[in-house]
């Protein structure tokens, strides 16, 4: 009889042999072993003797690789060598900072394809999508370069004689970055590069379903670290489940925690970080929703709402959720909108021309099923999809039909319209006023991402007014999904307030302090106060 090592070895040998291809070539272009387990923690040097994490294809369902994650103590060790790292890195000048970061965009240039390939072949978008997130990394990285020269403080006039006073940012310390699986590199990559050039350490703990891309990014910043004598817990990555998050989320040495992901446990980490009186950056959920009025260009605003329905298979936070359409244009719309979606094409995300990949996991594809179920249930007419793929070669995957779907009743409360379903469906309403389509959209929890399309102005200005849209990102002529990187992004209410990116979020990565110097022979009170004896 075998022991149990030997037959979890037999397991793991008959899992490597049996790689196919497509994934073995992927992981050697980016010295990703699939031998043996996978170490995945870094912080400075690679280690990993926790339980271990499976990376499944959602495509073929083949296990990808087995990834070992960080011990109790193996986070603790490298979390004090991030502390110590930051203690290095808070010396160096910004602009030195941002030369690091032009070599890292460099060398994740260099390997975008091979990255981008991995996207898809973990996460599941389609190779296109795969590749954009890299170069939003690369991007990110641009920015921040030029960022680290200009990350300035301020000098405000003093109403006391021979006084000035200046507010200057400063690194914070060690920044904790939890990340989900439908942007497996770029929220880090916008996280990371605006911390780096603050002159934060940072601690990743990616999600545990995408622990492949996680380790391939880490592996090309730690060369540029290593090559420039740079400490690598200054970028460490804790690989892990429920426990290592809840560890990160919980210390007291991490003054700012960034997290991506579900509303529910965004409230928890919240909870938790203020309770230690923490900073946040909450990126959680979008239910988006994208207006058409009568005057709309439908040759721009159709496959817009295709992309961001049907892109990433439903899996974007900006995904189209939600489409209110002016009882004018709704019977052309929807012929339109349901004509691409007949040609959509279905199979691989690494083939050339695919513009649907399978969702992540198969709880996903439960979650479809459940909403679909949830929507006949209540009388909603199913226009196109409802329904998994019946065809065989799309059977090892996770593959679904996107559905348009027009509810019996619009009530933003009810939990149809309001909760956010992560999959490719499509809810349709009809609406006669512009202010009773505003009402629908600002009538969810969420508030991240909005779309109106019209070429009245006088719409456009009530769209991006107090009277419009409560969202965070608040789009005309284009669509809820795909933003770009020189604006700050993140949405409002229960999307969580964060901001990432672009605009003023560098500002969240560093601690503020208000100096007032004296430079005169008097030490005046401010209002005027007279405390003399």
């Amino acid at each position: 009889m075998l022991s149990r090592n030997a037959v979890a070895s037999v397991q793991h040998v008959r899992c490597v042999r049996g790689l196919s291809g497509r994934a073995s070539n992927i992981l050697s272009a980016l010295d990703i072993p699939n031998s043996h387990e996978i170490p995945g923690v870094y912080d400075g040097g690679w280690k990993g003797s926790g339980e271990t994490l499976e990376s499944v294809c959602p495509t073929t369902g083949e296990v990808l690789a087995r990834v070992r994650s960080a011990t109790t103590s193996e986070l603790h060790e490298t979390l004090e060598k991030s502390k110590d790292a930051h203690l290095f890195l808070r010396k160096m000048p910004a602009p030195a900072r941002g030369e690091i970061l032009r070599q890292i965009r460099e060398a994740l240039a260099a390997k975008r394809d091979p990255l981008g390939a991995l996207v898809s072949l973990e996460m599941g978008k389609i190779k296109t999508e795969g590749v954009g997130e890299v170069q939003e990394f690369v991007d990110i990285c641009d920015y921040a370069v030029g960022l680290s020269r200009m990350m300035n403080g301020r000098v405000v006039a003093s109403e006391r004689s021979g006084h000035t006073i200046l507010e200057v940012p400063n690194p914070l310390g060690v920044v904790g970055i939890l990340t989900a699986f439908n942007f497996p590199v770029a929220v880090y990559g916008w996280n990371f590069s605006l911390s780096f050039a603050a002159g934060n350490a940072n601690v990743w703990k990616p999600s545990p379903s995408t622990p492949l891309c996680s380790i391939a990014v880490t592996k090309i910043i730690a060369q540029v670290l290593e090559k420039n004598g740079i400490p690598g817990a200054v970028s460490a990555l804790v690989s892990g489940g429920k426990n290592v998050g809840e560890t990160l989320v919980g210390n007291p040495d991490i003054p700012l925690v960034s997290f991506t992901g579900s509303e529910a446990v965004g409230r928890v980490v919240g909870k938790a970080v203020q309770s230690r009186f923490g900073k946040t950056i909450l990126e959680l959920g979008g239910n988006n929703a994208s207006i058409v009025m009568p005057d709309a260009d439908l040759s721009m605003a159709v496959p817009a709402v295709f992309f961001g329905a049907v892109g990433t298979s439903g899996q974007r936070c900006t995904s189209t959720r939600r489409l209110y359409l002016h009882r004018n244009i709704t019977p052309q719309f929807l012929d339109a909108l349901q004509k691409l979606y007949v040609s959509l094409r279905v199979g691989d995300p690494l083939v050339q021309g695919t513009l649907l990949g399978p969702l992540h996991t198969r709880a996903a594809v439960g979650v479809y099923v459940e909403a679909v179920h949830r929507l006949r249930e209540q009388g909603a007419r199913i226009l196109t999809g409802g329904q998994k793929y019946d065809q065989v070669e799309l059977g090892q995957g996770n593959f679904v039909q996107p559905t348009i779907a027009i509810p019996k009743h619009v009530d933003p409360a009810d939990a149809i319209w309001s909760t956010e379903t992560f999959a490719p469906i499509l809810n349709v309403a009809i609406f006669d006023e512009l202010e009773q389509a505003i009402s629908w959209n600002n009538g969810v929890p969420q508030g991240l991402s909005s779309s109106l399309w019209t070429q009245d102005m006088r719409s456009v200005g009530k769209w991006i007014g107090p009277e419009g849209s409560d969202t965070g990102i608040v789009n005309v002529n284009v669509g809820t999904s795909g933003a770009e990187i020189g604006a700050a992004f993140g949405g409002n209410k229960s999307t969580g307030w964060g901001r990432e990116s672009g605009g003023d979020a560098w500002k969240q990565y560093v601690r503020w302090s208000t100096c007032t110097i004296n430079f005169s022979d008097a030490a005046p009170l401010a209002q005027g106060v007279d405390f003399s004896a």
